[in-house]
C-alpha cells in the first residue's frame, strides 16, 4: 500500500484524532466527514486495533510496509515491543527533522529529506526511513539554511522535546537520549497495535 497523500485532516476526522499532534483537525469538527460522519457505530475489537494501526501509520507518515517491518524489528528486541516501536518511529530521520523544529509537519520534514537539504553527521541522507542513533548531528545543508520554510518553522516551535538538543542559530541538532514513553503521544495505545500483529500471526 502506498503512502497516503490526501488531506491530512480528513484523515484525522476520520480516525478521531490528531495526526499532526495539534489537536486543529478535530478542534470544530470532532467527527468522520461525509452524510453519516456523526453516526459512527461501535466498533469491533479487531475494529479498535486496525484504527489504533491507522491512527500511528498516519501520525508518521509511513507505507503499510515500512510500518510492518519496523514493528517485526521492534518485536525482535529487548523489552516492551510497544515502546521499542514507537521509540524507531521516533528515530526516523524525517522524524527527527520534525522534532528538531527543522519543519512544520513531518510531511514538510520527509519533503526536506527528499530533496537533500538535510545532512546526518555531516553527510547528505535523502532517506526519510533512516534510523537516527543516539548522538548523531542533524544539520541543515549550508546552501539551505535560509529556506523560508525552515526559518519559519523553527520561529513556530513552542516545545523541543528533551530527547533531541536544537541550535537554532546554526541550524543542527542532536539526538540526545532514546525517548521515554512518557514523552511520547499519550492518545495512543500501543498495545492494541501489538495484538493486532500477534492476530495475524
Amino acid at each position: 500500500m502506498s503512502r497516503y497523500t490526501g488531506p491530512v485532516w480528513k484523515k484525522s476526522r476520520r480516525l478521531g484524532f490528531s495526526t499532526l499532534e495539534s489537536g486543529k483537525e478535530l478542534r470544530k469538527r470532532a467527527y468522520a466527514p461525509g452524510q453519516h460522519g456523526q453516526k459512527r457505530k461501535k466498533q469491533t475489537e479487531y475494529g479498535l486495533q486496525l484504527a489504533e494501526k491507522q491512527k500511528v501509520r498516519h501520525m508518521y507518515g509511513v507505507t503499510e510496509k515500512q510500518f510492518r517491518n519496523t514493528y517485526f524489528k521492534a518485536n525482535k528486541m529487548e523489552g516492551v515491543t510497544g515502546t521499542n516501536f514507537l521509540v524507531m518511529l521516533e528515530s526516523r530521520l524525517d522524524n527527527m527533522v520534525y522534532r528538531m523544529g527543522f519543519a512544520t509537519t513531518r510531511r514538510q520534514a520527509r519533503q526536506l529529506v527528499n530533496h537533500g537539504h538535510i545532512l546526518l553527521n555531516g553527510k547528505k541522507t535523502d532517506i526519510p526511513s533512516c534510523q537516527v542513533k543516539v548522538g548523531d548531528v542533524v544539520t541543515v545543508k549550508e546552501k539551505s539554511q535560509n529556506l523560508t520554510i525552515i526559518k519559519d518553522a523553527l520561529e513556530a516551535v513552542v516545545h523541543t522535546p528533551g530527547f533531541v538538543q536544537v541550535d537554532a542559530d546554526k541550524r543542527t541538532g542532536t539526538y540526545l537520549r532514546t525517548p521515554e514513553r512518557s514523552e511520547l503521544n499519550q492518545n495512543i495505545n500501543e498495545a492494541l497495535i501489538v495484538e493486532y500483529y500477534n492476530r495475524l500471526g
